[in-house]
């Protein structure tokens, strides 16, 4: 990976030899490793990991999850805050794992609207709950700093399963929930 990430310097009519891209490459392709490391990692495995038997059948929120991920057209971050919940039936989840699961899917190349769906999908298959919201908001840098160059444009995508798409009343009180503020 170095000796291409050396070529792409060469090639926009850099000096790979120069004292400040020394170690440009090497740096590059430690970094491209950590930002697609959810590649190596199993989400379903990680939702069983922590299954709890309860009695509860009550909304689970973890709203405000930080992610960054790479977009798969022009490679380059987008970042915003993930809101995962879920309506169990039997079974929660340790809360770490909501956001695990938000962090394995969002280091892979990605298109936001994957990444929420491919969320919702990896809860609904691991904990078969009523019901299943994942809305996630972000800023994308191939916005930002070519093309269009909108700073300030924010996407939002969600993806709601059982309860939370077919109950009105459900949908309304996850949506206030995320939009109480501390």
């Amino acid at each position: 990976m170095e000796d291409l990430i050396r070529q792409q310097l060469v090639a926009i009519g850099e000096d790979p030899d120069r004292e400040g891209l020394q170690k440009t490459p090497e740096r590059v392709a430690k970094a491209l490793r950590f930002m697609t490391k959810g590649y190596d990692e199993d989400p379903i495995a990680i939702l069983r990991s922590a299954l709890f038997t309860v009695d509860n059948e009550e909304i689970v929120l973890v709203r405000d999850i930080d992610f960054s991920s790479m977009c798969e057209h022009h490679m380059l971050p987008f970042m915003g805050r993930a809101h995962v919940a879920y309506l169990p039936r039997g079974k929660v989840v340790g809360l770490s794992k909501l956001a695990r699961v938000v962090d394995t899917f969002a280091k892979r190349l990605q298109v936001q609207e994957r990444l929420t769906t491919q969320v919702a999908d990896a809860l609904q298959e691991a904990l078969d709950p009523a019901g299943v919201a994942v809305i996630m908001e972000a800023t994308h840098l191939c916005m930002v700093v070519r093309g269009v160059q909108k700073s300030n444009a924010v996407t939002v995508t969600s993806a709601m399963y059982g309860a939370f798409r077919d109950d009105p009343s459900t949908r309304s009180e996850l949506m206030q929930l995320i939009s109480l503020r501390r």
